[in-house]
């Protein structure tokens, strides 16, 4: 079992390697000749004003978590549509209920106005 494992761990220590060496070749052979305009932020084009330290808005934050979940809930579909024909009733039954408790949670965060820009 363990001899089964020495291509892995070849293919490892190579990517080790070649990243390594990569990184250390970039730091010793590039000049650095570091200028205003060079070590300036880049903020898509336009000069940076303000400070990067600004407050975002606690609706910011919900709107994402409630993005992740409903993305990543959605990803639990595909299971269920690959073995949909094996689970018959009980699997289809099991997918309305999990669909449901998700719309539930959509139209509760819709009528306390998590989705809502101001």
């Amino acid at each position: 079992m363990p001899e089964s494992y020495v291509p892995i761990f070849v293919f490892l220590v190579v990517n080790v390697a070649v990243a390594v060496l990569i990184i250390a070749l970039s730091t010793y052979l590039v000049k650095r000749k570091p200028t205003a305009q060079k070590l300036m932020p880049y903020e898509c084009g336009m000069d940076p004003f303000g400070t990067a330290r600004k407050r975002f808005s606690v609706k910011f934050f919900v709107v994402a978590m409630l993005f992740i979940i409903f993305d990543i809930e959605a990803v639990f579909l595909y299971p269920w549509a690959v073995v949909f024909k094996d689970l018959k009733l009980f699997g289809l039954i099991e997918m309305v209920v999990f669909i449901a408790v998700l719309l539930l949670g959509l139209f509760y965060a819709w009528k306390k106005g998590a989705l809502e820009w101001q």
